[in-house]
């Protein structure tokens, strides 16, 4: 591990960092090794040996770990180097301890921790992950067999070599910490788990957006005008006939600002309503005047001639 300048190693990341690269040194496993690389601090390469009781109990199997400048507010990600049915080599692997699932990501959590959970996992089913990888029991074990022989480039030494040391260094100390690891349960469910709450996410926001329109639909038809306005300054007439004929209106009329007319077109306005009811004259009142009419004719008449 190279040295850093006095500044860089005050930063609580790579504190940290060097805190759990010296915690797996001391407390080492016979069934992982992982540490930093010499040149590279957020990067390390880690060597498992496969889950027991499974098709992957006989491999060795290499990756790299990155961790983020942020550790370990955020979480680092995995990929495996050598292939091994259950996660495509190089490419990035899509787990609840991983880069894409930072919601579920704990700082308490370390690099321990995530390689004890990472080999958990590869007994589960792939299940449309990122980086999940489905084949063969046949294909996996045949993978198993190979990887004791990769030979990491960065590392310099093959997956046996790297696991025979720490195998070794584990009887020396006789530590029983890495023994007492346990995986989070919230890690073991963590795909299922995050599956469903982002389906119970998308249907509430959607659920939520439905509810946001329909009440945004329902203000604007309140407020949509069914009637023409009255040009300004003018007011609206007025028919006492037809008032008095219309019934009472339950339906309250929205307040409106208008300006009142002046009184003369208003007088014009109300005799022009009265009119049609004075123009209205009885029959025997026509007739009435017809007669007299006729009478004072026969009278103008008899004047005339008896002149």
């Amino acid at each position: 591990m190279t040295s850093l300048p006095q500044a860089r190693t005050k930063s609580p990341t790579i504190k940290r960092i060097m805190r759990e690269a010296a915690e797996l040194s001391n407390a080492p496993s016979p069934d992982y090794a992982a540490g930093p690389l010499d040149t590279d601090l957020f990067e390390w390469h880690f060597t498992m040996r496969g889950p027991p009781n499974s098709p992957y109990s006989e491999g060795l199997y290499h990756g790299r770990i990155i961790l983020p400048p942020t550790y370990p507010l955020r979480p680092p990600s995995f990929r495996f180097s050598t292939p091994n049915g259950r996660f495509e080599a190089n490419r990035e692997i899509c787990l609840s301890i991983s880069g894409h699932h930072e919601e579920t990501w704990q700082p308490a959590w370390g690099i321990r921790t995530a390689i004890v959970a990472l080999r958990s996992f590869m007994e589960t089913d792939a299940r449309g992950q990122l980086g999940g990888y489905d084949t063969t029991d046949a294909v996996r074990r045949r993978y198993a067999s190979e990887s004791p022989s990769y030979k990491c480039p960065a590392c310099g030494k093959t997956n046996a070599e790297i696991i025979r040391e720490s195998e070794e260094l584990a009887k020396q100390t006789s530590s029983t910490s890495a023994q007492d690891v346990q995986v989070p349960e919230e890690l073991n469910m963590g795909f299922r788990d995050e599956m469903e709450a982002a389906a119970a996410r998308n249907k509430e926001q959607q659920q939520q957006q439905a509810d946001e329109d329909a009440e945004t639909a329902e203000l604007a038809e309140g407020f949509v005008q069914t009637v023409p306005s009255p040009p300004p300054g003018s007011a609206p007439p007025t028919n006492t006939a037809d008032q008095g004929a219309r019934p009472a209106q339950s339906v309250p009329q929205p307040t409106r600002t208008t300006v009142e007319a002046p009184p003369v077109p208003r007088q014009a306005v109300s005799g022009a309503a009265r009119r049609p009811a004075d123009e209205g004259v009885p029959m025997w009142l026509d007739r009435m005047i017809v007669g007299l009419v006729i009478l004072l004719a026969a009278l103008l008449l008899k004047v005339l001639f008896a002149a």
